[in-house]
């Protein structure tokens, strides 16, 4: 072999040699792309995943049947419950001016009708005032003042759910007893003396001192509070109508 042929032939070698790599590169190529898209459709497909079990959880729930029956305590709790229902209980401590309070009525207020309704729970509403600042304290008074006002229990749980729409911001002067007054025309309130017992503000003493007394009894540091048969439910519970029926309808059986 001539020394020409054996140089075109050694170039030849190296071209081939250069293709192959060529092509192995473009191979590991092709296989990170395949990687990378694989990858991302699994992290795409996670997100979309966790944001769906977001959503499914934190819908509230529709009225599933008429409210069971509602009855206003002397010390200013209130009971929703069907007749015999007596476990298992829940109570609900919350402050009418508390935004968390607000948010937590809005996304599980109507888990909790339903489940009285359906028999699975008693529910026991405590409205009281946590709030130690002004306008927040003097806000929250007169709410449960008036709140406290009402004897008819449908008319009470009415006025309730017209606070925590009309909750005013932490920052202002808020219920004021016009508006109270006027919150509880729209409730249904025919009470004589609801008008006088709102603007002479009769029942703020009652409200500050159970508020003291439960506070003091069941530890409270925040509102809302929501308790199963005397033990806190975690608030991302609270806050899931979903995960807040199972732990109630678990606790019935």
């Amino acid at each position: 072999m001539s020394k020409g042929q054996r140089t075109k032939t050694s170039m030849t070698a190296r071209e081939k040699i250069k293709e192959q790599q060529a092509a192995a590169r473009a191979r590991d190529k092709r296989k990170r792309m395949v990687t990378y898209v694989t990858a991302g459709a699994v992290a795409v497909a996670a997100v979309g995943l966790g944001w769906w079990y977001a959503a499914s959880t934190s819908r509230s729930e529709e009225a599933t049947s008429a409210i069971a029956p509602i009855t206003v305590q002397a010390d200013g709790s209130v009971v929703m419950a069907k007749a015999g229902v007596t476990a298992p209980v829940v109570d609900i401590y919350e402050d009418f001016q508390c935004p968390a309070c607000k948010e937590a009525e809005r996304v599980s207020g109507q888990t909790f009708k339903n489940l009285a309704a359906e028999g699975k729970a008693k529910v026991v509403y405590h409205p009281i005032t946590i709030f130690s600042q002004e306008p927040t304290k003097s806000n929250s008074v007169r709410a449960g003042n008036a709140a406290r006002c009402i004897a008819d229990g449908k008319q009470w749980m009415a006025f309730h759910d017209l606070l925590f729409e009309h909750q005013p911001a932490e920052t202002v002067t808020g219920f004021k007893p016009d508006e109270l007054v006027k919150w509880g025309q729209q409730a249904g309130v025919t009470a004589p003396g609801f008008q006088q017992c709102v603007t002479s503000e009769k029942n703020a003493q009652a409200q500050l001192s159970y508020s003291k007394k439960i506070g003091d009894e069941q530890k409270l540091t925040h509102t809302p509070t929501v308790k199963l048969n005397g033990t806190e439910i975690d608030n991302a519970v609270v806050f899931s109508p979903s995960q807040l029926r199972d732990q109630v309808t678990e606790a019935a059986k």
